[in-house]
């Protein structure tokens, strides 16, 4: 079955899109983006830079638009082979639907089949609504009765509705003005001439779901279809929330109906995301940590909150006290009137005799937050709904220690209300074991996307590497992470992302690590995972690294051109009729091939040489007058550098597999 539209039905298409947008009845899915913002995220995905990709993505720019020449994010990176880039871009929202012309443009000139594969594997679902996850858990709200997180009942003729104070306050400003001036309601009427349908399918509306495509009414129930359409009008006006009577008009026609949905799920995003600033941020409290769980918070409060999150400020491992041999001994004098003026007040070089005994106090955050929205983690899923403690209600609302710092429960808490996740690369490391101690696996995941994109897994393009002992240009990130650290904490997280980037970290800069007794500590551990280890078992890391090594010196090779003069070779020799002593393929021609199996790399270094000097390629940078390799012997040119520092690098993961008596 083809899975891709004929070039007649893709122009049908393209020509009733464009209809519609001129139309102004639908939104352009891709823009026209001249902005320099857009400019360097296009040229990011056509270079590969994973690490610019993010940034761009995290500082707005929009990655369903299109450049001027007609080209979006997504089919750069997908024509220019960038399979981590691709990645990136779906799992941040890019748009790629076949029934679309720019999505069809996409598949069609996707550089292989695996990029093909991953395009067609991100339905509507998973790359154009990925807020589905977070709209899913408000609707899922009004059925939940285990645990009981509401807090207003509302009666209609019929039926009740459990609903949040908090939610209908971010969502309606009817609500909001109510609520505000009476915040200790418990119960609330609608007017006895709106259907209990009506109702349901405004609060459905309000709480993110779908508006149904039967409306209700008819024979049977005591509603005609009129009397419920009229319902909705009146109640949207009521609520003050327009845009359901517009999406109940426009329900009809799917491609609008499905726009209009996006648009309500990201502004119902943006609304919690307002909520949670201006309530939980804004009456967070800072408290000696010996006096947090003291405090008493009425649970009949303005902003609706039914637990109190609390979060300690890291232990500091050096005394505020103890004077630092780094700094400055600033002699203190006197600036007094008169003849004193200027003169010191003893040796500045001395310490009090009389040190303070007074240290600062630790600090505690309490976050007021609520259970309805906790339950996105199952860790507070399964503890609201135990016979825990913490699950009873109680006059005061209750504290519940967290593992973590305020700024680590500040963002998963921001995930938690608004799917948000923009965090630095500082403490990205902290997000993802907090996120794996409360259960939160997309949080989790998008730890990781930050880890493994900002943290620069990758080199840039083989034509931007230095010669090794030359200065980087960039700081890689290494000052803000430690590779150490990341991979220990895929291991710990079950996060195969991060075991890959880390593989690969260490891969595209094996020079500087090779040596580290911590990275014989880190393969030793990677061996010590396998249960029962065997003398002919693997082990996982290294392999991982000994590939990506080979990918970083074959991506120098691609780029010279001297893939081919390889290939070439090997074509030659399997060509050869007469074999000749060991070490040498007789070709056709007489010439000696070169046997790349075994001992043949000096005349492989040679080969290259010539080909380089036969077609005249610029003069590459040397170091100190002359390109060496790793064990500062003379090479003849960078590329053959290369293949040395390769074999270089292979003999010293052997001879530390040696010293570590490990077989691999």
């Amino acid at each position: 079955m083809n899975m891709l539209m004929r070039k007649d039905q893709l122009e049908v298409s393209l020509h009733e899109e464009k209809k519609l947008i001129e139309d102004g009845r639908l939104k352009e899915e891709n823009p026209l983006d001249l902005s320099e913002g857009f400019n360097k995220l296009c040229e990011a995905c056509r270079r590969g830079d994973l690490k610019r990709c993010q940034e761009m993505i995290r500082d707005g720019a929009n990655i369903n638009a299109r450049d001027r020449f007609d080209y979006s994010p997504l089919i750069l990176a997908s024509l220019c082979g960038h399979y981590e880039v691709v990645r990136l871009l779906l799992e941040s929202g890019a748009l790629c639907e076949r029934d679309t012309f720019q999505g069809e443009r996409c598949l069609y000139n996707a550089l292989n089949d695996r990029i093909r594969n991953l395009l067609l594997s991100y339905d509507y679902s998973k790359s154009t609504d990925p807020l589905q996850p977070f709209a899913a858990h408000i609707t899922s709200l009004l059925a939940r009765d285990t645990p009981q997180t509401s807090d207003l009942l509302v009666s209609t003729v019929g039926e009740s509705f459990r609903l949040h104070k908090f939610i209908l306050s971010a969502r309606s400003p009817y609500f909001r003005k109510k609520l505000s001036a009476a915040p200790e309601s418990t119960s609330w009427k609608t007017p006895p001439a709106i259907p209990p349908q009506v109702f349901g399918i405004a609060m459905r509306y309000v709480y993110l779901g779908e508006i149904p495509n039967d409306l209700g009414g008819g024979p049977g129930t005591g509603f005609s279809e009129d009397d419920i359409l009229q319902g909705i009008d009146k109640i949207s006006n009521h609520l003050e929330i327009q845009s359901l009577w517009d999406a109940v008009l426009e329900s009809d026609d799917r491609r609008l109906s499905r726009q209009r949905r996006t648009d309500e799920v990201e502004k119902g995003r943006r609304q919690l995301e307002q909520w949670f600033t201006d309530n939980v941020i804004k009456h967070k409290v800072i408290v000696d940590t010996e006096k947090a769980d003291n405090v008493k918070w009425d649970s009949n409060n303005g902003i609706f909150a039914d637990v109190l999150l609390r979060a300690d400020q890291p232990v500091s491992e050096e005394s505020p006290d103890t004077p630092s041999n780094d700094s400055p001994q600033i002699p203190l004098t006197r600036t007094t009137e008169g003849a004193l003026n200027g003169i010191p007040i003893g040796p500045a070089s001395l310490p009090s005799r009389a040190p303070s005994r007074t240290r600062p106090s630790r600090k505690s955050t309490l976050f007021p937050v609520h259970r309805a929205m906790l339950l996105r983690s199952e860790f507070f899923l399964t503890m609201f709904s135990s016979g825990f403690r913490e699950a009873q209600s109680t006059p005061h609302l209750q504290v519940i220690p967290i593992d973590c710092t305020p700024d680590v429960l500040q963002t998963v808490l921001a995930f938690l209300y608004a799917e948000k996740a923009d965090f630095p690369l500082d403490i990205a490391v902290d997000v993802l074991f907090a996120a794996d101690l409360l259960l939160i696996e997309r949080l989790k995941q998008k730890a990781a996307v930050v880890i493994s994109t900002l943290g620069n897994g990758t080199m840039p393009p083989a034509s931007d590497l230095q010669i090794v002992g030359t200065e980087t240009p960039s700081a890689d990130a290494e000052d803000t992470i430690d590779i150490y650290d990341v991979v220990r904490a895929g291991w710990l997280t079950r996060v195969p992302r991060l075991e890959e980037f880390g593989a690969r970290y260490f891969a595209y800069r094996l020079e500087k690590y090779i040596d580290e007794e911590e990275f014989a500590e880190l393969i030793k551990e990677s061996a010590g995972r396998i249960r029962g280890r065997q003398e002919t078992d693997s082990i996982e890391l290294l392999d991982d690294i000994r590939y990506y090594l080979s990918e970083r010196f074959r991506l120098r090779f691609e780029e010279s051109g001297l893939v081919d003069l390889m290939d070439e070779e090997s074509s030659e020799a399997n060509a050869g009729k007469d074999m000749g002593k060991e070490g040498e393929v007789v070709v056709a021609d007489g010439e000696k091939g070169v046997d790349v199996r075994a001992g043949s790399l000096p005349a492989l270094e040679t080969r290259m040489q010539e080909t380089i000097l036969d077609d005249g390629l610029p003069g590459l940078p040397q170091l100190n007058g002359a390109i060496r390799t790793l064990d500062g012997e003379i090479a003849g040119d960078e590329f053959a550098s290369d293949a040395v520092n390769y074999q270089i690098l292979l003999g010293k993961i052997d001879r530390l597999l040696e010293r570590l008596r490990l077989d691999a």
